[in-house]
C-alpha cells in the first residue's frame, strides 16, 4: 500500500506527483505485466542470462 504524507496547505498536484513517483518506483505496473502471463523457470533463466550477455558486450564495447 502507498502512503504519501500530505502536510496541511500542501498542494494536491504536489502530492499527487509524489503518490506518482511512489507508484512508478515500486514498480507496481511492470509486476502486473509480468504475472499476467507465466513463463516457464527455464524460460526467466534463459532471458537474464541473455540480458547479461548483452549487458556485458556493451560494457566491453565502450571500453
Amino acid at each position: 500500500m502507498i502512503i504519501v504524507q500530505i502536510k496541511e496547505g500542501e498542494n494536491l498536484e504536489k502530492s499527487l506527483k509524489a503518490f506518482k513517483k511512489k507508484f512508478d518506483r515500486i514498480g507496481v505496473v511492470k509486476e502486473l505485466r509480468l504475472r499476467k502471463v507465466y513463463n516457464k523457470p527455464c524460460v526467466v533463466r534463459r532471458q537474464k542470462k541473455l540480458k547479461a550477455i548483452l549487458r556485458q558486450k556493451y560494457i566491453d564495447s565502450l571500453e
